[in-house]
């Protein structure tokens, strides 16, 4: 029967954990899965669900806890004694327990290791807290299943017995030297077929992809999404075998990556969520916001000494006001068209790399194209629709040249903006994201206005 997590079950949990009525709470997650009860959880404070977790096999309760994100976890494990941490990190892959012992204090997590029975976990363990958590390092476990080059079938049979016992699952069995360097891998099936006599250097594969363990963590996606891979050993500087990386550490890392794009092109500057403080929240939206308001001031003097210059009592500077909107919000989204499709690319790189050249080459075309469909477009539609009868024929003409005329420029401005502030971006090493939010909107609005008005006094013979 599949479980269901509804609002009723969550009432009756919390009547049953305040009774403290252990039956029901094992006989109810018996057959439910850690990811199921983990969501249940966020409905709960610490203490009770730690009584909860408290009460299901350890096993369970240290993969939901694992699961759990970041500031949920710190603030989870603080209840938690260096002991029951311990165990917890006893019964996990090494990169999820390292994951955890970086959301404790220093002096908590030294005293975690010292309670971990096990002297290989402890080691691992430590190893894996030195690396950058945005390196192919900090994504690793170090449980993999690995054989000599020179051993016997049987042999290598044996040893794969005993290290399965430490790895969750089984993805490949890699191949090393005498001194641990990764020479390739042999699939399960050749093994269980080939005759125990047999040695792994008649039937292993010798291409394998690895990376080193100092790799961006971006790049290890990245590779495992081109060759479609499920694992990926990490190897050091002299190629010496020293973990693996899974296809679900890789898929958090694709979320994240895509989480904190989209808030940098949404204009927030840091990693939030609804649930955080009001402060961090309010924090993380008002720079973008200010430098808005900022641009949106600068406009509007911008547009002040146009008028109190050129156009003062002019009867054209009203008809070419109405436009302004629709001049703004093509030179924006022309501008965010242009810079995601660039950010894409960038993103995702393919072994058919675009020039600089060719790209801009493109770009042109497409814009002229695009100009051309939209100035027409406006310029027809404004002489179809000529019922600003506040307006002589005149000015109402010439308004719809200048209009035409300024969007085709800004179609072209525009693209060429959001296609090279992105690669600016990226060559400079900052998220090439920032140029899909704010700052290109603003920086199009501004330019958008300067180029219509410049327009507008060369065609207007102002």
């Amino acid at each position: 029967m599949k479980f269901e997590l509804t609002n009723n079950f969550k009432e009756k949990l919390k009547v049953e954990i305040e009774s403290q009525n252990i039956d029901f709470i094992k006989k109810s997650f018996l057959e439910v899965s850690y990811a199921d009860i983990a969501e249940l959880l966020y409905e709960f404070n610490s203490n009770d669900s730690k009584y909860v977790l408290d009460n299901i096999d350890l096993e369970t309760s240290s993969q939901i806890i694992s699961e759990l994100d970041d500031d949920t976890r710190e603030n989870f494990l603080k209840i938690y004694s260096s002991k029951e941490i311990a165990d917890v990190l006893k019964v996990i892959d090494s990169d999820d327990g390292a994951d955890i012992l970086l959301d404790l204090s220093a002096d908590k997590r030294e005293d975690v290791l010292i309670n971990i029975v096990d002297k290989e976990k402890s080691k691992n363990l430590k190893d894996l807290i030195k690396y950058d958590e945005e390196v192919a390092g900090g994504l690793m476990a170090k449980e993999l299943v690995k054989c000599n080059i020179d051993w016997k079938i049987n042999q290598c049979i044996e040893l794969i017995r005993k290290q399965a016992k430490k790895v969750s699952q089984i993805y490949s069995v890699y191949v090393t030297d005498s001194k641990g360097r990764l020479k390739g891998k042999v699939s399960l099936k050749d093994i269980i077929l080939s005759n125990d006599n047999s040695r792994v250097k008649d039937i292993y594969d010798d291409f394998v992809v690895s990376v080193d363990a100092h790799m961006n963590q971006e790049e290890v996606a990245q590779i495992m999404q081109k060759y479609d891979l499920t694992v990926l050993p990490v190897v050091n500087k002299r190629n010496k075998l020293i973990g693996r990386i899974t296809i679900d550490d890789v898929v958090d890392v694709i979320t994240e990556s895509a989480e904190e794009e989209r808030q940098i092109m949404s204009g927030i500057t840091s990693d939030v969520e609804e649930d955080d403080s009001i402060f961090k929240l309010s924090n993380a939206r008002l720079p973008w916001l200010i430098i808005g308001i900022f641009g949106g001031l600068f406009g509007a003097f911008f547009l002040g000494s146009f008028e109190s210059k050129y156009f003062e009592g002019s009867e054209v500077f009203i008809s070419l006001s109405f436009f302004i909107p629709l001049i703004m919000a093509t030179a924006g989204n022309v501008g965010i068209q242009s810079s995601s499709i660039v950010i894409q690319t960038l993103s995702s790189p393919s072994s058919f790399e675009i020039s600089i050249s060719q790209r801009l080459t493109r770009v042109i075309l497409v814009s002229i194209l695009n100009g051309i469909v939209l100035s027409l477009l406006v310029y027809g539609g404004l002489l179809l629709f000529d019922n600003l009868n506040f307006l002589d024929f005149e000015i109402y003409s010439k308004t719809a040249k200048i209009v035409s005329v300024s969007l085709f420029s800004i179609v072209l401005v525009s693209s060429l903006l959001g296609t090279i502030t992105p690669i600016i971006l990226d060559k400079l090493k900052f998220n090439p994201a920032l140029a899909s939010g704010p700052f290109i909107t603003t920086t199009n609005d501004l330019m958008a206005l300067a180029i219509y008005f410049v327009v507008a006094l060369v065609m207007g013979g102002i």
